[in-house]
């Protein structure tokens, strides 16, 4: 009794690691359910020519009884035509066991060929079949990497979703904070970089102002340009500040 329990456990526990490995993957156990078929198919069809060679002998002798009937038949008719009873006789005891023979292997031909045929019809149900499982076993291959993707697809829409409370979120906000950093350091930059610009342009005006001044008051020496032509109150205006700024230096 002790041992019957022992064992029954240990069977139990040998059939559910059975059904692990047959669910680990079910479609290569359809595979090798379908190449084991495969393989016992091959060997029908072997089994199955070597019955047809037996069915061709069994014609092949038939074909040679009815010869043989045929000939006895021809050679009996001769005898009793040439009056040789005697000999007629002994071509017809003949002819008689011949056309048992025939008879017997003819039954024989009907036997074979009508299992022959059962049979082959047989393989070809379960060629059939095999053809059918073939592409089953592809469709449910196509569709369980399809919907293992989709669970895939489905769990990374869930992971990758960017809200303030998960982790993707919270580093996302990360990103976000260093990138406004960048662009407020390049804008600070940028104004920086513009500091001093309306000073260095007013000074430059303001020397090109005082090189016209100078190039007229040169003319006004030359002759070439009177004084009262000269636009000295203009010049004057314009370089305003810059003198008020050379008075206040000299007081």
């Amino acid at each position: 009794m002790i041992f019957h329990k022992f064992w029954s456990a240990f069977v139990a526990q040998i059939n559910k690691i059975a059904n692990v490995f047959w669910e680990a993957d079910p479609v290569a156990q359809m595979r090798y359910e379908y190449d084991k078929s495969v393989e016992q198919l091959k060997e029908g069809r072997l089994g199955l020519e070597q019955y047809r060679g037996l069915v061709e002998r069994v014609t092949r002798q038939v074909a040679a009884n009815k010869s043989q009937v045929q000939r006895l038949e021809a050679e009996t008719k001769a005898y009793l035509k040439a009056g040789d009873r005697t000999t007629a006789a002994k071509f017809a005891l003949e002819l008689q066991k011949a056309k048992e023979e025939m008879a017997a292997n003819n039954g024989q031909l009907e036997m074979h060929e009508t299992a022959y045929g059962n049979n082959l019809k047989k393989i070809q149900h379960a060629n059939e079949k095999l053809i059918e499982l073939r592409d089953k076993i592809t469709k449910y291959d196509a569709e369980l990497k399809m919907s293992a993707a989709e669970a895939e697809i489905a769990k990374l829409s869930e992971t990758f979703d960017m809200n303030l409370t998960t982790d993707f979120g919270e580093i996302e906000g990360v990103i976000q904070r260093r990138i406004d950093e960048n662009r407020g350091k390049v804008r600070v930059a940028a104004d920086l970089s513009e500091k001093g610009i309306a000073e260095i342009k007013a000074e430059e005006r303001m020397r090109g102002e005082l090189a016209e001044q100078a190039l007229q008051s040169f003319e006004v020496e030359l002759g070439m340009r009177s004084p009262e032509t000269t636009p000295m109150s203009q010049t004057s205006k314009d370089l305003g500040p810059a003198t008020k700024t050379t008075e206040t230096q000299t007081n």
